[in-house]
């Protein structure tokens, strides 16, 4: 006992010691006293803080314990305290020290841990006052300046801006002392909710004081990819590209299912839990350009979001999904739902992503993560062509894979690490944190013995939250996720979210039984799974992707063929369609001509004509636009900047047969005296049998314009012309067009439209009349070629 006293009364007297010198030494170099922390978990009693917080916040006390700061803990909750108090510190009481600690020491600081640490009721406006109070009264009685206030809301998203608006009105602290706020994932459902929340919160929160924590960028080996990057340039510079690199694999693999959380869970499901955030963000780490400084933010940041704005769309044939077997029943216990509710909330999901980058450029990078697996397996792979050709020794090093391995944690290795092949080259060491491996078990890691890799693994193995609660204590930013980083992650993720809402998932049962169930392929830029499967769907079900309900329709809409079918299918459809009409010209006139509106609609045409129509005649076709918007062609706004760059650019093409619209001439945009309009209809003229384009593709705006003819723009005035220049009512204003006269020319005419936002449109279209002046598009009319309607069945029915 006396012991214990004895080392109390020195460990007291070291703290004031030491507090003296650090004041000293910060007033030596001008920098503020240090002073008193106080920290305040809102959610103090729920999982995550039982079980990684408020660890992670006593490591923080330990370890700083002697720095100079003092420091205060109040766990914040809707309970009230004769309730939330004896789990609070039942929690407490569990933590443990960290492993440089002797036990004297640990038991010494574990104790006076408890005693810093009190449960507050935080529910009303009031309850905030009275904290605040506090707060800012604590430390004057103690004779301590404040150093600052950290906030961790580990609370459900919906609460963040109640909360974060309570702490702005009634616990921010004085000018010259620092808050933190830290936010638990999720940031939001898709963009949209995402950017709500974001502007909600920065109402009362400056975006240096928030802190959005992903604890993925915490785990040791994902803290140092960039690190290990460039210490291994010299090695991996020649070889980090597409020329090298066959595919990147990002997988999180769990053996649990989601029991207890499926309230959250069956809202979210595997994408947005953890692929949107954790993967994503290893991908970025991955593939971004290295910055100059690691530890600066706003550079890092920078480097990520060049990734984010390369990523290519996605399209749900770029996924598959997956549901464990049991996870229906847990839905109904959970929700309260009756027998026969289907929900299709996937617990499994494999991506592919594509960069384009011409670093990267047709390098397939895939995401993968699932509940209910045969392990538990965290792991990023780079895996490399190998191009020797083994005559006879096939176990040779130098047949084997060559590949990098950042390997998270569990499965058959059990501690964080990376990996290098031999056959590869020797990775150098990042620091004096990181040692070598020399001495291993006689495992295999990803089908290869662990002897055929160089081995990385940190000194002392820290646990994610602790390192990051760390970081935010020193008020560094570059682990953590920033506004636009966040908004730009769910600008890539939301469309194939919302592409796959309707998909029936395929049902597993869960474990070792799975087999290879799971396994998917890919197919050019399309991914399938790899085995066939029965999948039971309840007859009842109606939604987008079952039954019926992928067969393709035909009829007749405004006394004009008409194809019917949902999206997915009627792009397929209408990409055939054109490749034959492609096929039969080339075979009697020896070239194609094609003309392309812009607009959002053809998008994934134009990606289904990239990724999967292979023997199209490209060589032998003639590209041409229907319409442009009077800018730079070399801007996002341009209607051939998006025609280049989600096709023209990924197709085998003469240059020559290349025809945008001269919208720019003498350094200036669609200026009539230029000519621009007349020369483009001269080119057709020239280069087009009888100004007879074979094939027209268009799309109908909700006014009822189609190409750049907009109603009430007195069409007749065009009068014999096959290109026009035009305006628009929205901006930019100045257009040119071919003319109904040019596009009525044509063999065949495809109208394409899409959305349940175009419903509308369609039913009011099926009932006016043709009035070309108000309805331009009902003066399409082919003199003596074909139309078709391509409509979706959510335009169609709604």
């Amino acid at each position: 006992m006396l012991k214990v006293v004895w080392a109390a009364l020195l460990l007291m007297a070291n703290v004031c010691v030491q507090r003296v010198q650090a004041n000293e030494s910060q007033e030596a170099k001008g920098a503020p006293k240090l002073g008193h922390v106080s920290v305040v978990i809102v959610g103090a009693t729920g999982d995550l803080a039982k079980k990684y917080l408020w660890q992670g916040f006593f490591h923080l006390y330990a370890n700083q314990v002697s720095s100079g700061y003092t420091f205060s803990f109040y766990g914040g909750g809707l309970s009230p305290k004769d309730k939330a108090a004896p789990i609070l510190f039942e929690a407490l009481k569990r933590v443990s020290c960290p492993r440089d600690l002797s036990e004297e020491r640990c038991a010494l600081v574990k104790e006076q841990f408890l005693k810093l640490a009190e449960y507050r009721q935080l529910k009303t406006v009031e309850d905030y006052q009275a904290l605040g109070k506090h707060l800012s009264e604590h430390p004057k009685g103690e004779g301590i300046a404040e150093a600052g206030r950290l906030f961790y809301l580990s609370v459900p998203a919906f609460a963040y801006a109640d909360v974060a608006e309570k702490i702005n009105a009634s616990c921010r602290p004085a000018e010259g002392v620092w808050l933190r706020v830290v936010l638990e994932k999720p940031f939001g459902h898709d963009f949209s909710s995402a950017q709500l929340l974001s502007a909600q919160l920065a109402s009362s929160l400056r975006d240096e004081e928030m802190y959005r924590i992903d604890h993925y960028l915490g785990k040791q080996v994902v803290s140092k990819i960039l690190p290990f990057r460039r210490e291994n340039s010299k090695h991996l510079d020649p070889i980090w590209n597409k020329h090298h690199i066959e595919r990147v694999e990002i997988v999180l693999k769990e053996t649990l299912d989601a029991k207890g959380r499926i309230p959250f869970y069956d809202q979210y499901g595997v994408i947005r839990d953890v692929i949107q955030n954790h993967l994503t963000e290893v991908l970025t780490l991955l593939t971004m350009g290295l910055p100059a400084n690691l530890s600066d933010a706003k550079e890092v940041l920078k480097n990520k979001l060049k990734i984010f704005s390369a990523l290519e769309h996605l399209e749900s044939h770029c996924a598959v999904i997956g549901q464990y077997k049991s996870y229906n029943e847990e839905v109904e216990q959970e929700l309260n739902k009756t027998k026969g509710h289907y929900s299709l909330t996937p617990t499994f999901a494999g991506i592919m992503v594509y960069i384009n980058m011409a670093q990267y450029e047709g390098m397939p990078i895939i995401l993968t993560s699932g509940k209910m697996l045969d392990e538990r397996l965290g792991y990023a792979r780079i895996l490399f062509k190998n191009d020797i050709f083994c005559v006879q020794k096939h176990d040779s090093v130098h047949c084997k894979p060559k590949q990098i391995i950042f390997y998270f944690g569990h499965g058959a290795l059990q501690y964080p690490a990376i990996l290098v092949s031999k056959n590869l080259f020797k990775p150098d060491l990042m620091d004096t944190e990181w040692k070598e491996v020399t001495e291993q078990k006689d495992i295999n890691v990803l089908g290869m013995p662990i002897s055929n890799y160089y081995i990385l693994t940190p000194m002392v193995q820290r646990e994610a939250y602790a390192e990051l609660i760390s970081q935010i204590f020193q008020g560094r930013k570059d682990s953590f996720i920033s506004a636009e980083n966040l908004l730009a992650s769910w600008g890539f993720w939301t469309p194939l979210l919302h592409s796959l809402a309707k998909a029936p998932p395929r049902i597993y049962p869960g474990g070792v039984e799975n087999g290879n169930m799971l396994d998917f392929k890919l197919l050019g830029r399309k991914v399938t799974f790899a085995n066939d499967a029965l999948v039971f769907i309840n007859q009842d079900f109606t939604g987008g992707s079952g039954g019926q309900s992928f067969q393709v329709m035909q009829g007749k809409y405004r006394n004009n063929d008409m194809v019917s079918a949902w999206s997915e299918e009627l792009i397929v459809r209408l990409a055939d369609d054109l490749q034959a009409a492609a096929e039969k010209a080339v075979r009697e006139s020896g070239r194609f001509h094609l003309a392309l509106s812009g607009g959002s609609s053809p998008l994934a045409l134009f990606q289904r004509l990239a990724q999967h129509q292979y023997t199209f005649p490209w060589r032998d076709t003639h590209v041409w636009m229907v319409d442009e918007r009077c800018v730079p062609l070399t801007e996002l706004d341009s209607n051939f900047r998006t025609v280049h760059d989600h096709l023209l650019q990924h197709v085998k093409m003469p240059y020559f047969n290349i025809h945008p619209m001269p919208v720019q001439m003498n350094q200036r945009l669609c200026v009539e005296e230029d000519g621009g309009a007349l020369l483009y209809e001269r080119e057709i003229s020239q280069l087009v049998n009888g100004s007879r384009f074979h094939f027209v593709l268009l799309g109908v705006g909700h006014d009822g314009h189609t190409a750049s003819l907009f109603p009430g723009s007195k069409l007749e005035a065009h009068g014999n012309s096959l290109v026009a220049l035009t305006e628009s009512p929205a901006k930019p204003h100045q257009r040119m067009s071919l003319t109904l006269r040019a596009i009525n020319r044509a063999q065949k005419v495809a109208i394409l439209t899409m959305g349940k936002s175009k419903h509308e449109l369609i039913t009011q279209l099926s009932r006016v009349k043709d009035k070309p002046n108000s309805w331009p598009v009902t003066g399409i009319h082919p003199t003596s070629g074909t139309l078709v309607w391509y409509i979706d069945y959510d335009a169609l029915l709604g």
